[in-house]
Protein backbone atom coordinates (compact mmCIF):
# COMPACT_ATOMS: atom_id res chain seq x y z
CA UNK A 1 0.00 0.00 0.00
CA UNK A 2 1.35 3.43 -0.93
CA UNK A 3 2.38 5.62 1.98
CA UNK A 4 0.50 8.91 1.45
CA UNK A 5 3.09 11.01 3.29
CA UNK A 6 6.54 10.25 1.87
CA UNK A 7 8.58 13.42 1.32
CA UNK A 8 11.93 12.93 -0.40
CA UNK A 9 14.60 15.62 -0.63
CA UNK A 10 16.77 14.78 -3.64
CA UNK A 11 20.23 16.19 -4.37
CA UNK A 12 22.06 15.94 -7.73
CA UNK A 13 25.69 17.07 -8.17
CA UNK A 14 27.25 14.66 -10.65
CA UNK A 15 28.69 17.22 -13.07
CA UNK A 16 28.24 20.99 -13.35
CA UNK A 17 24.62 21.51 -12.27
CA UNK A 18 23.70 21.79 -8.60
CA UNK A 19 20.12 20.57 -8.26
CA UNK A 20 17.63 19.86 -5.49
CA UNK A 21 14.05 18.65 -5.62
CA UNK A 22 11.30 17.76 -3.18
CA UNK A 23 8.88 14.95 -4.04
CA UNK A 24 5.66 14.02 -2.30
CA UNK A 25 5.44 10.33 -3.18
CA UNK A 26 5.92 10.32 -6.99
CA UNK A 27 4.79 13.93 -7.47
CA UNK A 28 7.37 16.71 -7.89
CA UNK A 29 6.73 19.69 -5.61
CA UNK A 30 9.89 21.56 -6.60
CA UNK A 31 12.83 21.04 -8.95
CA UNK A 32 15.55 23.68 -8.69
CA UNK A 33 18.74 23.73 -10.80
CA UNK A 34 21.70 26.12 -10.56
CA UNK A 35 23.76 26.11 -13.76
CA UNK A 36 27.47 26.87 -13.81
CA UNK A 37 28.14 29.24 -16.71
CA UNK A 38 31.84 29.61 -15.85
CA UNK A 39 32.71 26.51 -17.90
CA UNK A 40 31.56 28.06 -21.19
CA UNK A 41 34.77 30.08 -21.54
CA UNK A 42 36.85 26.89 -21.27
CA UNK A 43 34.95 24.90 -23.89
CA UNK A 44 34.02 22.16 -21.40
CA UNK A 45 33.52 21.38 -17.72
CA UNK A 46 36.54 22.08 -15.48
CA UNK A 47 36.22 19.58 -12.56
CA UNK A 48 37.91 21.74 -9.90
CA UNK A 49 35.75 24.77 -10.75
CA UNK A 50 32.64 22.57 -10.78
CA UNK A 51 33.22 21.24 -7.27
CA UNK A 52 33.87 24.74 -5.90
CA UNK A 53 30.67 26.03 -7.49
CA UNK A 54 28.70 23.12 -5.97
CA UNK A 55 29.98 24.14 -2.53
CA UNK A 56 28.70 27.67 -3.11
CA UNK A 57 25.36 26.61 -4.60
CA UNK A 58 24.22 23.60 -2.59
CA UNK A 59 22.79 25.39 0.48
CA UNK A 60 20.82 28.08 -1.42
CA UNK A 61 19.55 25.52 -3.96
CA UNK A 62 18.27 23.16 -1.26
CA UNK A 63 16.75 26.08 0.65
CA UNK A 64 14.99 27.23 -2.54
CA UNK A 65 13.66 23.71 -3.22
CA UNK A 66 12.21 23.39 0.29
CA UNK A 67 10.67 26.86 0.15
CA UNK A 68 9.14 26.31 -3.29
CA UNK A 69 7.69 22.97 -2.15
CA UNK A 70 6.42 24.58 1.07
CA UNK A 71 7.91 21.68 3.02
CA UNK A 72 9.80 21.98 6.32
CA UNK A 73 12.95 19.90 6.72
CA UNK A 74 11.30 18.20 9.73
CA UNK A 75 8.66 16.78 7.35
CA UNK A 76 11.23 14.97 5.20
CA UNK A 77 11.11 11.16 5.12
CA UNK A 78 14.54 10.60 3.52
CA UNK A 79 17.44 12.20 1.65
CA UNK A 80 18.28 10.81 -1.82
CA UNK A 81 21.53 11.77 -3.52
CA UNK A 82 23.55 10.93 -6.63
CA UNK A 83 26.26 8.42 -5.70
CA UNK A 84 27.67 8.22 -9.26
CA UNK A 85 28.72 8.10 -12.00
CA UNK A 86 30.15 11.57 -12.40
CA UNK A 87 32.99 13.91 -11.50
CA UNK A 88 34.44 12.83 -8.16
CA UNK A 89 34.83 16.32 -6.71
CA UNK A 90 31.27 17.25 -7.67
CA UNK A 91 29.82 14.01 -6.32
CA UNK A 92 31.64 14.45 -3.00
CA UNK A 93 29.89 17.76 -2.34
CA UNK A 94 26.42 16.27 -2.74
CA UNK A 95 27.30 13.05 -0.90
CA UNK A 96 28.86 14.82 2.09
CA UNK A 97 25.99 17.26 2.44
CA UNK A 98 23.39 14.48 2.14
CA UNK A 99 25.10 12.33 4.76
CA UNK A 100 25.33 15.27 7.17
CA UNK A 101 21.69 16.29 6.69
CA UNK A 102 20.48 12.70 7.03
CA UNK A 103 22.40 12.38 10.28
CA UNK A 104 21.17 15.72 11.62
CA UNK A 105 17.52 14.95 10.85
CA UNK A 106 17.86 11.26 11.79
CA UNK A 107 16.17 10.10 8.56
CA UNK A 108 17.20 7.46 6.00
CA UNK A 109 19.88 8.06 3.38
CA UNK A 110 19.33 6.75 -0.17
CA UNK A 111 22.08 6.42 -2.81
CA UNK A 112 21.02 6.73 -6.45
CA UNK A 113 22.73 5.69 -9.68
CA UNK A 114 22.54 8.73 -11.98
CA UNK A 115 21.84 6.59 -15.07
CA UNK A 116 19.04 4.65 -13.32
CA UNK A 117 17.52 8.05 -12.54
CA UNK A 118 17.49 9.12 -16.20
CA UNK A 119 15.56 5.94 -16.99
CA UNK A 120 13.13 6.07 -14.07
CA UNK A 121 12.34 9.78 -14.61
CA UNK A 122 9.46 8.39 -16.70
CA UNK A 123 7.75 7.30 -13.47
CA UNK A 124 7.34 10.82 -12.11
CA UNK A 125 3.62 11.54 -11.84
CA UNK A 126 3.19 14.25 -14.45
CA UNK A 127 -0.07 15.27 -16.13
CA UNK A 128 -0.11 14.32 -19.82
CA UNK A 129 2.78 11.86 -19.59
CA UNK A 130 2.26 8.09 -19.64
CA UNK A 131 4.49 5.70 -17.74
CA UNK A 132 6.04 2.69 -19.53
CA UNK A 133 5.20 -0.83 -18.46
CA UNK A 134 7.87 -3.40 -17.62
CA UNK A 135 9.73 -4.69 -19.50
CA UNK A 136 10.73 -1.79 -21.75
CA UNK A 137 13.83 -0.63 -23.63
CA UNK A 138 15.52 2.56 -22.50
CA UNK A 139 17.80 4.58 -24.76
CA UNK A 140 19.98 6.67 -22.44
CA UNK A 141 21.83 9.34 -24.39
CA UNK A 142 23.98 12.04 -22.80
CA UNK A 143 27.38 13.69 -22.90
CA UNK A 144 28.94 10.75 -21.10
CA UNK A 145 26.73 7.78 -21.98
CA UNK A 146 25.02 6.06 -24.88
CA UNK A 147 23.25 2.88 -23.83
CA UNK A 148 20.34 0.63 -24.69
CA UNK A 149 19.01 -0.85 -21.47
CA UNK A 150 16.49 -3.64 -20.99
CA UNK A 151 14.44 -2.54 -17.98
CA UNK A 152 12.70 -5.45 -16.27
CA UNK A 153 11.70 -3.65 -13.06
CA UNK A 154 12.66 -0.63 -10.98
CA UNK A 155 15.84 -2.33 -9.82
CA UNK A 156 16.46 -4.96 -12.50
CA UNK A 157 18.14 -3.40 -15.53
CA UNK A 158 20.55 -4.86 -18.08
CA UNK A 159 22.73 -2.93 -20.55
CA UNK A 160 22.38 -4.69 -23.91
CA UNK A 161 24.22 -2.12 -26.02
CA UNK A 162 26.60 0.77 -25.34
CA UNK A 163 29.17 2.99 -27.02
CA UNK A 164 32.66 1.62 -27.55
CA UNK A 165 34.20 5.12 -27.60
CA UNK A 166 32.56 8.56 -27.60
CA UNK A 167 29.08 9.13 -26.24
CA UNK A 168 26.48 10.68 -28.52
CA UNK A 169 26.57 13.97 -26.60
CA UNK A 170 30.33 14.15 -27.20
CA UNK A 171 29.72 13.56 -30.91
CA UNK A 172 27.38 16.56 -31.01
CA UNK A 173 29.65 18.82 -28.94
CA UNK A 174 32.87 17.87 -30.76
CA UNK A 175 31.21 18.32 -34.14
CA UNK A 176 30.07 21.76 -33.01
CA UNK A 177 33.64 22.59 -31.94
CA UNK A 178 34.90 21.59 -35.41
CA UNK A 179 32.37 24.06 -36.83
CA UNK A 180 33.64 26.79 -34.52
CA UNK A 181 30.46 26.89 -32.41
CA UNK A 182 30.74 27.76 -28.69
CA UNK A 183 30.32 25.25 -25.86
CA UNK A 184 27.91 23.59 -25.27
CA UNK A 185 27.52 23.02 -29.00
CA UNK A 186 24.95 20.22 -29.12
CA UNK A 187 21.92 22.50 -28.66
CA UNK A 188 23.31 24.85 -31.34
CA UNK A 189 23.57 22.01 -33.89
CA UNK A 190 19.93 21.20 -33.07
CA UNK A 191 18.97 24.85 -33.55
CA UNK A 192 20.68 25.27 -36.95
CA UNK A 193 19.60 21.83 -38.14
CA UNK A 194 15.96 22.94 -38.07
CA UNK A 195 16.68 25.29 -40.99
CA UNK A 196 18.86 22.91 -43.01
CA UNK A 197 18.61 20.01 -45.44
CA UNK A 198 19.41 16.76 -43.57
CA UNK A 199 20.51 15.04 -46.78
CA UNK A 200 22.75 17.82 -48.11
CA UNK A 201 25.99 16.13 -47.04
CA UNK A 202 25.87 12.34 -46.58
CA UNK A 203 28.15 10.95 -43.85
CA UNK A 204 28.94 7.24 -43.63
CA UNK A 205 27.43 5.47 -40.64
CA UNK A 206 29.95 3.35 -38.69
CA UNK A 207 29.56 -0.42 -38.98
CA UNK A 208 29.49 -1.74 -35.42
CA UNK A 209 28.27 -5.29 -34.75
CA UNK A 210 25.35 -6.02 -32.44
CA UNK A 211 23.74 -3.32 -30.36
CA UNK A 212 26.89 -1.34 -29.58
CA UNK A 213 27.60 2.16 -30.87
CA UNK A 214 30.67 4.03 -32.10
CA UNK A 215 30.91 7.75 -32.78
CA UNK A 216 34.66 8.43 -32.99
CA UNK A 217 34.83 7.49 -36.69
CA UNK A 218 31.95 9.80 -37.54
CA UNK A 219 33.60 12.65 -35.64
CA UNK A 220 36.83 12.09 -37.62
CA UNK A 221 34.91 11.95 -40.92
CA UNK A 222 33.24 15.27 -40.10
CA UNK A 223 36.63 16.83 -39.26
CA UNK A 224 38.19 15.72 -42.58
CA UNK A 225 35.08 16.80 -44.50
CA UNK A 226 35.23 20.30 -43.02
CA UNK A 227 39.00 20.63 -43.51
CA UNK A 228 38.77 19.57 -47.17
CA UNK A 229 35.91 21.91 -48.00
CA UNK A 230 37.45 24.87 -46.15
CA UNK A 231 40.60 24.49 -48.23
CA UNK A 232 38.49 24.82 -51.36
CA UNK A 233 36.24 27.54 -49.92
CA UNK A 234 37.25 29.38 -46.73
CA UNK A 235 33.61 30.47 -46.24
CA UNK A 236 32.24 26.93 -46.55
CA UNK A 237 30.99 26.69 -42.95
CA UNK A 238 29.32 30.10 -42.92
CA UNK A 239 27.63 29.48 -46.27
CA UNK A 240 26.40 25.98 -45.39
CA UNK A 241 26.05 25.95 -41.59
CA UNK A 242 22.37 24.94 -41.47
CA UNK A 243 22.83 22.11 -43.99
CA UNK A 244 26.00 20.83 -42.27
CA UNK A 245 24.27 20.76 -38.87
CA UNK A 246 21.17 19.09 -40.33
CA UNK A 247 23.31 16.44 -42.04
CA UNK A 248 25.31 15.69 -38.88
CA UNK A 249 22.17 15.47 -36.76
CA UNK A 250 20.40 13.29 -39.32
CA UNK A 251 23.32 10.83 -39.38
CA UNK A 252 23.48 10.57 -35.59
CA UNK A 253 19.73 10.03 -35.35
CA UNK A 254 19.88 7.30 -38.02
CA UNK A 255 22.61 5.51 -36.03
CA UNK A 256 20.42 5.57 -32.89
CA UNK A 257 17.27 4.46 -34.73
CA UNK A 258 19.08 1.60 -36.51
CA UNK A 259 20.25 0.19 -33.18
CA UNK A 260 16.80 0.58 -31.62
CA UNK A 261 15.26 -1.34 -34.54
CA UNK A 262 17.73 -4.16 -33.93
CA UNK A 263 17.08 -4.13 -30.17
CA UNK A 264 13.33 -4.39 -30.74
CA UNK A 265 13.89 -7.26 -33.18
CA UNK A 266 16.14 -9.14 -30.76
CA UNK A 267 14.06 -8.65 -27.59
CA UNK A 268 10.52 -8.44 -28.95
CA UNK A 269 9.97 -5.41 -26.71
CA UNK A 270 8.22 -2.51 -28.45
CA UNK A 271 8.03 0.01 -25.60
CA UNK A 272 10.86 2.55 -25.98
CA UNK A 273 11.74 5.21 -23.41
CA UNK A 274 14.47 7.79 -23.91
CA UNK A 275 16.40 9.69 -21.26
CA UNK A 276 19.52 11.75 -20.69
CA UNK A 277 20.50 15.22 -21.83
CA UNK A 278 20.59 14.44 -25.55
CA UNK A 279 16.94 13.32 -25.39
CA UNK A 280 16.20 17.06 -25.31
CA UNK A 281 17.27 17.15 -28.98
CA UNK A 282 14.24 18.11 -31.07
CA UNK A 283 15.25 15.93 -34.03
CA UNK A 284 15.44 12.80 -31.91
CA UNK A 285 12.14 13.57 -30.16
CA UNK A 286 10.38 14.24 -33.49
CA UNK A 287 11.73 11.04 -35.05
CA UNK A 288 10.53 8.88 -32.16
CA UNK A 289 7.14 10.59 -32.06
CA UNK A 290 6.54 9.76 -35.74
CA UNK A 291 5.65 6.21 -34.62
CA UNK A 292 6.70 4.71 -37.97
CA UNK A 293 7.77 1.40 -36.48
CA UNK A 294 4.80 0.38 -34.33
CA UNK A 295 6.66 1.21 -31.12
CA UNK A 296 5.07 2.89 -28.13
CA UNK A 297 7.53 5.64 -27.26
CA UNK A 298 7.93 7.55 -24.00
CA UNK A 299 9.63 10.94 -24.03
CA UNK A 300 10.13 12.69 -20.68
CA UNK A 301 9.08 16.21 -19.87
CA UNK A 302 11.81 18.56 -21.09
CA UNK A 303 12.98 19.58 -17.58
CA UNK A 304 13.60 15.92 -16.68
CA UNK A 305 15.94 15.28 -19.63
CA UNK A 306 19.03 17.19 -18.57
CA UNK A 307 20.61 16.64 -15.14
CA UNK A 308 18.06 17.40 -12.44
CA UNK A 309 17.17 16.27 -8.93
CA UNK A 310 13.55 15.25 -9.58
CA UNK A 311 14.79 12.10 -11.34
CA UNK A 312 17.00 11.34 -8.32
CA UNK A 313 13.93 11.80 -6.13
CA UNK A 314 11.75 9.32 -8.02
CA UNK A 315 14.40 6.60 -7.59
CA UNK A 316 14.68 7.64 -3.95
CA UNK A 317 10.92 7.21 -3.54
CA UNK A 318 10.95 3.71 -5.02
CA UNK A 319 13.95 2.74 -2.86
CA UNK A 320 12.20 4.18 0.21
CA UNK A 321 9.18 1.94 -0.41
CA UNK A 322 11.46 -1.13 -0.43
CA UNK A 323 13.71 0.02 2.45
CA UNK A 324 16.87 0.26 0.33
CA UNK A 325 18.82 2.57 2.62
CA UNK A 326 22.52 3.33 3.13
CA UNK A 327 24.68 3.84 6.20
CA UNK A 328 26.92 6.86 6.67
CA UNK A 329 29.79 4.71 5.34
CA UNK A 330 28.46 5.05 1.77
CA UNK A 331 30.95 6.67 -0.63
CA UNK A 332 30.78 8.51 -3.95
CA UNK A 333 31.83 6.58 -7.06
CA UNK A 334 33.01 8.27 -10.25
CA UNK A 335 32.27 4.97 -11.97
CA UNK A 336 29.55 2.76 -10.62
CA UNK A 337 28.15 -0.68 -11.38
CA UNK A 338 24.97 -0.41 -13.41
Amino acid sequence: MQNPEVFILAIESSCDDTAAAVLHNDKVLSNVVANQLIHNQYGGVVPELASRAHQQNIVPVIDAALRKANVQKEQLSAIAFTQGPGLMGSLLVGTSFSKSLSLALNIPLIAVNHMHAHILAHFIDEDGYDKPEFPFLALTISGGHTQIVKVNSFFDMEIIGETTDDAVGEAFDKSAKILGLPYPGGPLIDKYAKEGNPKAFPFTKPKVPGLDFSFSGLKTAILYFIQKNKQENPNFIDENLNDICASIQHTIIEILIDKLKLAVKETGITQIAIGGGVSANSGIRTRLQENKYGWKTFIPKFEYTTDNAAMIGIVGYQKYLSNRFETSAVVSKARIEF
